[in-house]
């Protein structure tokens, strides 16, 4: 996942990279690993100019669908929303 996040730094994108289906575009991305027969996922956003914030991290336990989790959703995005807050702040400055 490290590396997937740096290519991202460097305006590339990782072969096991893809938007994250429950946002619309092509800015909030999820990096899908799997080690010692479990799956772990990192959604993160390349969206603002400059930055790449990873938005959440966490150990895909359902051992139904491939979905991501409600709950996981609404954290997304809230945290893309104080991304943006963060963002914006700090570049006016």
């Amino acid at each position: 996942m490290g590396y997937a996040l740096h290519l991202a730094q460097c305006g590339k994108e990782a072969i096991n990279a893809k938007p994250l289906t429950d946002f619309k575009g092509a800015s909030v991305l999820e990096i899908i690993d799997n080690y010692d027969s479990d799956t772990y996922r990192a959604i993160y956003t390349v969206q603002f100019q400059g930055a790449v914030y990873v938005l959440h991290a966490f150990q895909k336990k359902s051992k139904k669908g491939i979905s991501t989790p409600k709950n996981h959703i609404q954290l997304i995005e809230q945290r893309l929303k104080k991304a943006r807050e963060c963002h914006d702040k700090h570049k006016t400055k």
